[in-house]
């Protein structure tokens, strides 16, 4: 990886991440309801197992997307960070009910527990925050690599197993020109703002 690159991606990161931070709480709730009626007229009919996530450092919020899909008997899930590797992600059961917790990053997340892990081949649908992403469907996460690692797996997938539909969610100021890439960043299906719909 160039130094170049590494800087470049590093200085987009902070000034998407000030830009969406910088949304007052009422352009932030409205943006929540724009994707949540995005979202709801593009996942599949089928949809009923769906991994989201709750929105931190200024990301779209699925709130009002969780609660439709709960609405609708649709089963939802949340990244959970792994506790042996610390460098992957889990998706574990989430309902209004569910006890919750704070990871090292201070991130709410459920409380672990073994028996309400849902493997990631059971989802249909997998929303992922972004901090960037450009028309061609190119995305920027924080930099840790969680979803990265995570989804790895589903690359070696042969044609015709089921996987989820990987669905990027930012908000419309995220979206740049052109954003610089690299070989281990997992490609998306389909990216939804409140305003558009970008498919892949």
């Amino acid at each position: 990886m160039s130094e170049p690159s590494v800087t470049s991606r590093q200085s987009l990161r902070k000034s998407l991440r000030q830009a969406r931070r910088a949304l007052s709480a009422d352009a932030q709730q409205r943006a929540a309801q724009a994707l949540q009626q995005q979202l709801s007229d593009y996942l599949p009919p089928h949809t009923k197992q769906l991994a989201g996530y709750l929105a931190s450092d200024g990301e779209i919020s699925l709130l009002p997307t969780l609660s439709w899909c709960h609405q609708r008997d649709i089963r939802t899930s949340l990244p959970v960070i792994h506790p042996f590797t610390g460098k992957h992600l889990l998706f574990q059961h989430f309902t209004n009910n569910t006890a919750m917790t704070r990871n090292r990053f201070n991130i709410e997340e459920p409380a672990l527990d073994s028996t309400a892990i849902i493997e990631l081949t059971a989802h249909d649908c997998l929303l992922m925050p972004l901090v960037g992403f450009d028309a061609m469907g190119n995305r920027l996460g924080m930099g840790g690599g969680f979803y990265d690692r995570t989804l790895a797996p589903l690359q070696q997938l042969r044609d015709g197993t089921p996987r989820p539909l990987l669905i990027g969610v930012a908000h419309d100021c995220q979206q740049v020109p052109v954003l610089p890439i690299e070989p281990w960043d997992i490609p998306l299906d389909v990216i939804i703002t409140p305003t558009q719909c970008i498919e892949l």
